[in-house]
């Protein structure tokens, strides 16, 4: 079970990288556009809202790679710690802005959380 958590938040991070890339360096490029189907002056609009927004889920990523890389109890805390983030973020994001966050982001991070919990 313990691979499979691993391999889980790994998934997590990675997800959490491309949206970094996607918000931080694309958004105002069609595959950022795409995601909100926003026109050029609403994503150019919105770019720094959007950088921020991917600084953050950077912030995650890395937090779960540290996870990862460390040894327990340590790893397990932070794996756990930044799942449940990755999680909160989902749900608030999901009532708050677009209810696809639901299942793109706070869905993985719980499917994660849940594997990190039945490994230990």
């Amino acid at each position: 079970m313990e691979i499979v958590a691993n391999v889980l938040v790994g998934l997590v991070a990675v997800l959490h990288m491309y949206i970094l890339v996607l918000e931080m360096f694309l958004w105002q490029r069609k595959p950022g556009r795409g995601l909100h189907g926003f026109d050029p002056g609403t994503a150019r609009a919105t770019a720094p809202l959007a950088a921020n927004q991917g600084l953050y889920n950077g912030f995650l990523a890395a937090g779960l790679v540290w996870g990862l890389l460390a040894a327990d109890p340590t790893g397990f805390r932070v794996q756990v710690f930044f799942l449940s983030c990755v999680v909160v973020a989902g749900v608030f994001g999901a009532t708050t802005a677009n209810r696809r966050i639901l299942f793109a982001q706070a869905l993985p991070g719980a499917l994660a959380l849940a594997a990190v919990l039945a490994a230990r």
